[in-house]
């Protein structure tokens, strides 16, 4: 059937109004199927920032995986991607000439790249969630990042600021000076920032400078406090040395002594100690005019040790003279009457036995043999006390001797009851 309108012809009957619907169809299917693609284009541009805020952080086989999942997933949305451009090319549905059949074939490629782009979607979305955990371990070290390099700024400055404060006082402090501008490196590569050098070697480079620095800073602030020490203590060792110097020279009247009343046994080991003493004063002496040298030269570390070596030859001399002293002392005192320190290692003897004994019937050998030897020697040493000038030396040796073993079984025996034997 047809009809006349202004003198033009056109169809009427059910084919134009189907094919009219077949072309909504269509254009419904062409918008459902932009929606998908946009979707997937806004998800897949949200995750690559994901994925490349993990591969800035996280080399780890986990890390390096995630990456290479997100590029075979960016080449499948790019192959639908792909297919749908061309659904969409293929068909235009504004064309006066349209026919239903073409309508269909439309809907039909348009409706197959939606369901496509929808899947890749579906795939996509899966995919961002089992990135949590590394997500999460990335953005947590990236939160550190700018931190982390404002701490090690902030302890360069204050390193910085503690040498200008300390050389202000007169003190030059070189060999920080030097420490503080080796990490001058560290803080350009720091500037350079983690997309040259990576976040975790950027934030551990940082927390290295940090650490550095503030030990830099540390040492300068405590260096005013470092040379009034060697100060005090040059001052207090060069009076112990003068002190020691003249007390060397007081050993050889105490051996004069000692020869003249007791028998050689007595001091032959103490016949150094003289020339001992005095050559240790004397190294003393000279060490201690080289600390003061090196404090003046603001060698501290060199001060330290110098010092360090005075004290230990005062000390070696120390117990040399004071050895000499002691042995004419103690021998004094038992060669007017060696009654009491042998009673005394006797009742130490005795206590011993008391307590292997007690709640025993026999003491145990391993703890009589060795108290029954020590009454032994405290006799042996007794008696052998003969002659004009007994060896007083030798029984005191002997008493010290005897009371150690005793001491020791003591310990044992202690020890033994406390775990239980």
């Amino acid at each position: 059937m047809t009809a006349m309108n202004g003198g033009g012809i056109r169809r009427w009957g059910w084919g134009s109004g189907r094919a009219e619907q077949l072309r909504a169809d269509a254009q419904t299917a062409k918008d459902s199927a932009a929606a998908a693609f946009y979707e997937l284009d806004t998800a897949q541009r949200e995750l690559r920032i994901s994925i490349e805020t993990i591969s800035a952080v996280d080399n780890s086989p986990a890390g390096r995986k995630a990456a290479a999942d997100f590029a075979e997933l960016g080449r499948r949305i790019d192959s639908v991607s792909h297919d749908y451009i061309t659904a969409v090319d293929s068909h235009d549905l504004d064309r006066d000439d349209l026919d239903g059949a073409a309508a269909s074939r439309a809907r039909a490629e348009l409706d197959r790249a939606r369901g496509e782009l929808e899947r890749a979607k579906g795939d996509l979305d899966r995919f961002a969630q089992s990135l949590g955990p590394l997500l999460s371990s990335a953005e947590n070290q990236l939160a550190r990042l700018a931190p982390a390099v404002e701490r090690a700024r902030q302890s360069l400055l204050g390193a910085s600021n503690a040498l200008d404060a300390v050389r202000a006082e007169g003190l030059r402090a070189d060999d920080l000076a030097a420490r503080l501008a080796a990490l001058s490196p560290e803080l350009t590569k720091l500037n350079e920032g983690a997309g040259t050098h990576g976040v975790q070697g950027t934030v551990q480079r940082a927390d290295q400078v940090v650490r550095e620095a503030e030990a830099i800073r540390a040492q300068a602030e405590g260096l005013p406090q470092q040379a009034a020490d060697i100060d005090k203590r040059i001052a207090s060792l060069r009076t112990r040395t003068e002190a020691l110097q003249n007390r060397a020279g007081q050993v050889e009247p105490v051996l004069s002594e000692l020869r003249r009343r007791f028998s050689a046994a007595c001091w032959q080991d103490l016949q150094q100690v003289p020339q001992q003493a005095e050559r240790s004063a004397r190294q003393a002496g000279e060490k201690l005019r080289e600390a003061r040298t090196a404090r003046e030269e603001q060698r501290w570390p060199d001060a330290t040790a110098l010092l360090s070596t005075v004290r230990a030859l005062l000390n070696t001399t120390d117990e040399a003279v004071k050895a000499a002293g002691d042995r004419l002392q103690r021998l004094n005192e038992v060669s007017f009457d060696h009654s009491g320190e042998v009673e005394r290692t006797r009742f130490a003897i005795r206590d011993a036995q008391r307590l292997a004994m007690a709640g025993r019937a026999t003491p145990d050998p391993r703890h009589a043999q060795p108290l029954d030897n020590a009454v032994e020697r405290v006799d042996r040493a007794v008696a052998s006390l003969t002659g004009r000038h007994p060896d007083y030396w030798h029984l005191l040796t002997e008493l010290d001797a005897v009371k150690e073993t005793v001491q020791q079984v003591v310990d044992q025996i202690r020890q033994e009851r406390a775990s239980g034997h």
